[in-house]
């Protein structure tokens, strides 16, 4: 068996991710298997007409940026037991959801293959959570997200029975649909569903590149391949519809070369021409920072030494040298966008930045490329690990994921930034930006007294501005980092009443007594969320 912790210092550890709350579990249980999650399943299914406040929520790492993994009672942790990792089969691998992706990549490096969805938080973060938050990060651009990846799951449902999923062909599907079981019973209800209202769930499909948000009804059934895959509706899902003892990934092929082109804008005016000169080109990652955030690293550059390896910090100065020469040459830039180019054809990279060269030449911005690995690397850091710092670093202030997280078209955002801008610059707030210019997906992190309540009420009142204006571009409140509580209250205006109403009879044909982390995704209220805002 597990084990079973109410000591302090756990519950304290379990209060918290990165994101903006704080919730108190009564309970942490560390399962060492699916035989523990099949128990503790009967026992809250069990009990739960007795105390209607029971139920399960997984924890891995505890990186999200949501509040996903927060409860006030049974909190699931993962990282100490489930956490293996299987061995490449082929271009296949197999992990429990406490693995450290950290730890699953090295694994999957040693046979030059990649899952090639991770965040920023890779060094941090646990496959569990990259699951349940349908996770995507710098690559995102060419690779896509976690859902691309997952081709087989196994998960502890309601019933407290554990079950493969996998895609199924139509026979495979008839078959499913005539069992006498639970199982049949979320086959027959999720076919249901999806084929019946086929047409307005196509149409509440985000008209954006990545989405995390609500459940992919979209993509469980294809009617033209005749697929029917609930891995898909599973994967950012945040463990609402039941707990996820296995996976099993796809990989690619590591890219043999790589190298990066770094633009310094000095203003955010040139932001959409330049992405619609850069997208064509087809960069492998296309990210963006603004100047927060460099001076972030600047200002904590010692951090940045020890990541990249440097035995001290002459030589991390030297590092830097060509970026300290185009300070001097042109200032701090507001704005810093970085292209990164990969192939196994080292001639063919390098043809396409010469391209490219010629085509940013007539905008006159400084720019410079990094043919190194080292180099590579410092500026993935810098993009990579911004958000740590903030949070690590900043001492009389905690950072406030509210508003990380939202997706446009990249081609809206001449016209939407301005007015993003003009809404910001209501609040005496400071934040840095960052994020993934292919893809429209913004990060913007305010830093907050959480001691003061006129901060706290900003909260609220900035998320409904600026996700109006998000809908008023099609967008998605979320293409990374999911709704938890943060976003949950959303869902209904983003998808409109007839599909979230569909989102709540998925999560009943999976989850009829509410056993797996209520109140999260749906059935969430703003006035709900807020009261777990932090105070500290």
């Amino acid at each position: 068996m597990g084990d079973v912790s109410t000591d302090a210092e756990t519950i304290e550890r379990a209060s918290h991710d990165a994101s903006i709350f704080e919730m108190r579990p009564s309970v942490v249980v560390f399962p060492k298997n699916s035989q523990d999650i099949k128990a503790l399943v009967r026992f809250v299914s069990e009990e739960k007409e007795n105390n209607p406040a029971l139920s399960l929520t997984a924890r891995a790492a505890g990186t999200c940026m949501s509040g996903g993994p927060l409860t006030t009672s049974i909190s699931v942790a993962f990282t100490k037991y489930m956490n293996a990792i299987g061995n490449t089969s082929g271009s296949r691998i197999t992990a429990e959801p406490g693995a450290y992706y950290r730890d699953f990549e090295k694994k999957t490096i040693s046979q030059n293959l990649l899952l090639p969805s991770f965040p920023a938080s890779r060094e941090m973060c646990a496959i569990g959570g990259m699951i349940a938050n349908n996770a995507g990060g710098e690559k995102n651009i060419k690779y896509g997200k976690t859902e691309r990846y997952v081709k087989r799951l196994w998960a502890v449902l309601s019933d407290g029975n554990e079950y493969e999923f996998a895609p199924l062909s139509e026979r495979e599907l008839e078959a499913k649909l005539h069992l006498p079981t639970f199982e049949g019973d979320v086959y027959r209800g999720v076919s249901s569903i999806v084929r019946e209202h086929h047409a307005a769930i196509e149409n509440a499909r985000p008209h954006v590149s990545k989405n995390s948000a609500g459940y992919a009804l979209w993509n469980v059934w294809n009617p033209d391949t005749k697929i029917f895959d609930l891995t898909k509706l599973f994967v950012g899902s945040q463990g609402t519809l039941g707990l996820i003892t296995k996976a099993e990934f796809e990989l690619v092929p590591v890219q043999k070369h790589s190298q990066m082109i770094i633009l310094f804008l000095p203003s955010i005016d040139l932001l959409s021409e330049l992405t619609s000169a850069i997208l064509p080109h087809k960069p492998e990652s296309f990210e963006a920072y603004d100047d927060h955030t460099l001076k972030l690293a600047l200002k904590f550059f010692p951090s940045f030494a020890r990541l990249l390896g440097l035995k001290n910090l002459f030589s991390f100065a030297l590092h830097f040298l060509p970026e300290l020469f185009l300070l001097l040459r042109g200032g701090l830039p507001k704005l810093i966008l970085q292209a990164e180019f990969t192939g196994d054809d080292l001639g063919l990279v390098e043809e396409t930045l010469r391209r490219l060269e010629k085509d940013i030449k007539p905008f006159g911005v400084r720019y410079r490329i990094a043919k190194s690995a080292s180099d590579v690397l410092k500026y993935k850091l810098i993009r990579r690990e911004s958000f740590n710092l903030l949070r690590n670093r900043i001492k009389d202030r905690h950072t406030a994921p509210f508003i990380d997280d939202f997706v446009v078209n990249p081609e809206k955002l001449e016209e939407f930034l301005p007015k993003l801008n003009e809404i910001l610059s209501r609040y005496n707030l400071i934040y840095t930006i960052a994020g993934h210019m292919g893809d429209g997906n913004f990060h913007i992190i305010p830093l907050m007294n959480f001691h003061d309540p006129s901060e706290r009420a900003i909260i609220p009142e900035l998320s409904k501005k600026v996700y109006d204006l998000v809908f008023q571009y099609h967008g998605s409140t979320t293409g990374e980092h999911n709704d938890g509580l943060v976003r949950g209250p959303f869902l209904k205006q983003m998808f409109g009443e007839d599909v979230y109403r569909l989102f709540v009879e998925t999560k009943r044909i999976f989850d009829p007594k509410n056993i797996f982390n209520p109140n999260k995704k749906i059935g969430v209220s703003m006035d709900y969320a807020f009261q777990f805002v932090r105070k500290d």
